[in-house]
């Protein structure tokens, strides 16, 4: 065999090589309000875990306290609601749903999750008091259920909602962090208006946003209107 054809054939090995852990590094390609079964491998914290692929997954909708943040202390109520995401999924096969945008910045899968017995997670950890709504669009399926699911754990004073915790610094610095990122706040009043509050008007520090907005535009395509004068 020439030294030109053993050449040939080890660029080719290595190539093949190349392109196959390629392959095995890519991320699968996931379809917008598709669904995957899978088993979950690790908890991370209340409302995020790992798969049996790698990827990590991001609830929609939810937002539990913070335990495994960077630099941010472990929020009041995020170890009961991690303890509580990995006593009902870890280990266990679940069904991943997806809505408009399957990703975020960060490449995690967005996903609603749902047990094997159809409990759906990220309304039951709403519903139990384990986390507060947090509406990105488009992913928006199930806003409305989301916000009922709150309203009735805050009533009965269930988990975070039980007594007054002392979280109101953590409010204030999400507060400031969604003004300077340029959200606008969305809120559903007890009369089921919804107004949009952008950032510096009036009411915008004290309003509680149970939906938030890049735009304006998307905020009145969702149905929210700005406050009356």
């Amino acid at each position: 065999m020439s030294h030109r054809i053993a050449r040939l054939l080890l660029f080719s090995a290595c190539l093949l090589v190349v392109i196959g852990c390629w392959g095995c590094s890519a991320k699968p390609a996931i379809q917008p309000n598709g669904e995957m079964k899978t088993e979950v491998k690790r908890v991370v914290d209340g409302d995020t875990f790992e798969i049996s692929n790698g990827e990590k997954v991001r609830l929609i909708g939810v937002d539990t306290p913070e335990t495994v943040k960077p630099n941010t202390p472990v929020q009041p109520y995020g170890k009961e609601a991690s303890a509580y995401t990995k006593k009902l999924i870890e280990g266990k096969q679940i069904l991943l749903r997806f809505d408009v945008e399957p990703r975020d910045t960060y490449q995690r899968l967005l996903a609603y999750a749902y047990l094997p017995d159809g409990t759906f997670l990220n309304e039951k950890l709403v519903r139990e008091g384990y986390a507060r709504i947090m509406t990105v669009p488009p992913n928006v399926a199930y806003a409305d259920l989301f916000l009922q699911a709150e309203r009735e754990a805050r009533e009965h004073k269930r988990g975070l909602w039980g007594d007054e915790q002392p979280d109101k610094p953590i409010q204030d610095e999400k507060r400031a962090n969604e003004a300077q990122a340029g959200l606008i706040k969305g809120n559903i009043n007890s009369k089921g208006e919804k107004i949009y509050h952008l950032p510096g008007s009036k009411d915008y520090d004290k309003t509680k946003a149970e939906v938030l907005f890049q735009t304006e535009e998307e905020a009145k395509a969702a149905g929210f209107r700005s406050p009356r004068r």
